[in-house]
């Protein structure tokens, strides 16, 4: 039994289902493991298979010389003008993420499970499952982006195998199956219907002693002592070189007599180094620690299972990110129908999912959110010059990673409207840069664009004088008394005002102008209920029951509306948040809902939002998670937003701010976080319990920071280099 926290999870069965299987990844390859060396099935996935459905060839609608008009009637009181802002095109969703295919290896002694243990190590990225009579083990590579996987005990039959659920019937596939000197070379060949797109995979089957035979599509290996299985997929057109790849493959065996050991050791520089930066202990109870997460599940109210899953999370988040950002499933799959085509959606998913990456320590996930934003950049222009007829960037509230166009739009989802995507998507980044000390050119590129944009954009006014944000539209939500397409979305208008004023900061040449129009945006608006409305406009009334909390974008990820700088809005942000239904009881929105309730200071919303999801059964044996209740639709949303929700719950900072244990739940009265990073420059461990709280802080940076407890407020001085100690008395 563990007195420290696990560091992954366990069950004692094979996965009856995909998503169960346990996963590995390194941002670009994944693999879902079902855990049964006499009979193991391994999917693989990769960030680049998508399939073509015609969005390859979709652009943004071309409306800009319709915009003056409808705004005009829409500032008229025509609460219907923007839907007739299209081009008329029906729906369509970008190309959908699917898995690769299917490694089958099948033993001599396959049936039964007696004995079993399948496990994840989120300290390596290794799946493991063992038998006594046979050994699989799984990992990822991050330094040779390569899925290695070795098998001992018994005779094993190999092959590739495409035939995955939904898998379309126009699927061209070819299998090729040579000996080798190292034992076989097996590739698959798949192109898509009506395309010249295709993807390859090839494995190299290196076999130590025994023999090995074609048994076409595949091989068979006798009398082995280990089989090594080291695999790639390629995305392409026309025809993929199997043999340079084969020739790749076998390079990374050279040289060495274990390979998977020297494969694995270069792969934990990197993955051990950034897993093991954040951890948190809740002093768990050691005989639960050591239970297999679905046992762990079964008890939501265990200081042990929010540790798991805080670690799990990490990992998943980890594993998930490198060429691009995790999707709506992080990087896994097990079905080409994948739900919301498994993409980018970034108007609230995404954004959740990658929140946490900056405070936890994880800069390969910013890198890879970074890179998406720097790869789409001119397909944003793209967006605002079709759409708006402006300058500068618009980002899409959907993508498959390929296109940053915006096409995908319909009458009761118009998110051609949305113009804030680009100030959410890059607010990690900014986070990033100050945690570093350091900008970063891409982002200040990016948020120069971002400002352009607002620029050619905010041009009408109201009768006060204020600048006008026309058409407006809050995801995914529509006044209760009018369209979707509105005024004054107080997302857009805290969106705008962020962009300007953090793109002045980074372009300080430009930064008369654009805190100048910052200025002339109106104040958010309180409505009848005492609550701040989600349109800063006349006669728009709210729609409470829904999962987005978009007009409280001012409170989290911003730092816009606080209980500390302006009080009487955040009384108005927390009598909205009180009155938010839960809409579809989507995960997503149970967790937003805790982050917002967390900056706010309400320990006791927090908790309960977080309780919803705890007790909703939203977690699959994996500890990947749902995105509704009862395991319904895999989903990454709240295993890669739960860390952010405990680390807002219990550690908050801004470049000039330090707030402790702003909302403790009552079921974690005592803890430890470590490693933290903070946006002023400093790395935090932080241990709590009923009788006070101290704090570690090494910064990196000389400074003032203002300190928040629950005593208040105080000055706090920070040397670089220095080690500061806080002892917090008892809350």
């Amino acid at each position: 039994m563990s007195r420290t926290p696990v560091h992954g999870t366990w069950e004692p069965a094979p996965a009856a289902r995909w998503e169960d299987a346990f996963l590995s990844g390194n941002g670009r390859h994944g693999v879902l493991v079902s855990g049964d060396p006499n009979d193991e099935r391994v999917v693989v996935t990769h960030h680049t298979l998508v399939r073509p459905n015609g969005a390859e060839h979709a652009r943004p609608p071309r409306l800009a010389a319709q915009l003056p008009a409808v705004r005009t009637r829409l500032l008229a009181g025509d609460l219907t003008a923007a839907e007739g802002f299209t081009d008329g095109r029906p729906l369509q969703w970008v190309q959908p993420f699917h898995p690769a295919f299917r490694i089958r290896l099948r033993g001599a002694a396959a049936g039964g499970h007696g004995g079993l243990r399948r496990a994840v190590d989120f300290t390596t990225g290794e799946v493991t499952a063992a038998r006594p009579s046979a050994v699989s083990r799984v990992f990822v590579s991050r330094a040779d982006d390569v899925i290695v996987h070795e098998i001992t005990g018994g005779d094993l039959d190999i092959r590739l195998d495409h035939r995955l659920r939904g898998a379309p019937a126009g699927l061209r596939v070819g299998h090729g199956t040579l000996l080798t000197p190292e034992g076989a070379l097996l590739s698959l060949r798949a192109r898509y219907p009506d395309s010249d797109r295709a993807y390859t995979g090839v494995t190299l089957v290196a076999v130590s002693g025994g023999r090995t035979e074609l048994v076409p599509p595949g091989v068979r290996v006798t009398g082995a002592r280990s089989v090594l299985l080291l695999t790639r997929v390629r995305r392409h057109t026309g025809e993929a070189d199997v043999t340079a790849e084969a020739r790749l493959l076998q390079d990374l065996l050279d040289g060495t007599e274990r390979p998977y050991d020297s494969l694995l050791a270069s792969h934990l520089e990197r993955h051990r180094t950034a897993y093991l930066r954040v951890g948190l202990d809740l002093g768990a109870d050691p005989a639960e620690r050591a239970l297999p997460g679905s046992e762990l599940l079964r008890r939501p109210h265990s200081p042990a299972l929010l540790e798991r899953l805080f670690a799990a999370g990490r990992y998943h988040l980890l594993s998930s990110s490198g060429l691009l950002p995790p999707r709506l499933t992080g990087l896994w799959t097990g079905d080409w129908d994948t739900a919301w085509s498994g993409a980018f959606t970034t108007n609230a998913n995404l954004n959740l999912q990658t929140a946490s990456a900056p405070a936890a320590a994880l800069p390969e996930v910013t890198e890879a959110l970074a890179t998406l934003v720097e790869r789409q950049l001119p397909d944003w222009r793209a967006n605002a010059r079709a759409i708006f007829g402006t300058r500068g960037a618009v980002a899409p509230s959907h993508t498959d990673g390929e296109s940053g166009l915006a096409y995908h739009f319909s009458r009761e989802y118009p998110l051609h409207l949305w113009t804030a995507g680009a100030d959410w998507l890059l607010k990690p980044l900014v986070d990033h840069d100050e945690i570093r000390g350091e900008r970063d050119p891409r982002t200040a590129a990016a948020l120069a664009e971002a400002a352009l944009f607002y620029e050619d954009f905010l041009t009408r006014t109201d009768a006060d004088g204020h600048l006008v944000v026309v058409p407006s539209y809050s995801p995914e939500n529509r006044p209760a008394n009018g369209s979707w397409g509105a005024v004054n979305a107080a997302m857009d208008l805290s969106a705008a005002r962020h962009t300007l004023l953090t793109a002045a900061r980074y372009h300080p040449g430009l930064a008369g102008r654009w805190r100048s129009l910052a200025d002339r945006l109106p104040p958010h608006r309180v409505n009848a209920d005492g609550a701040l409305a989600e349109w800063a406009w006349p006669g728009l009334d709210d729609s409470y029951d829904h999962r987005h909390l978009s007009h409280l974008y001012g409170c989290w990820p911003l730092e816009e509306i606080t209980p500390y700088g302006t009080p009487r809005l955040a009384a108005a942000a927390q009598r909205a948040l009180a009155l938010r239904g839960p809409g579809n009881d989507s995960a997503h929105g149970h967790l937003h809902h805790a982050l917002i309730a967390a900056r706010l200071g309400d320990a006791g919303r927090a908790a309960q939002a977080l309780r919803r999801v705890l007790d909703g059964d939203f977690f699959h044996a994996s500890l990947m998670s749902a995105h509704y209740p009862g395991r319904n639709v895999y989903n990454a949303d709240a295993a890669h937003t739960l860390p952010g929700v405990l680390i807002e719950m219990l550690v908050q900072s801004t470049a000039d701010r330090l707030v402790l244990l702003p909302a403790v739940p009552d079921g974690c009265p005592c803890g430890e976080l470590r490693g933290v990073r903070t946006r002023f420059g400093a790395e935090i461990d932080l241990a709590w319990g009923p009788d006070g709280a101290r704090a570690v802080l090494r910064p990196h940076r000389t400074g003032r920071v203002e300190l928040r407890t629950s005593s208040g407020a105080e000055p706090l001085d920070l040397v670089a280099g220095e080690d500061r100690v806080l002892v917090l008395g008892a809350r």
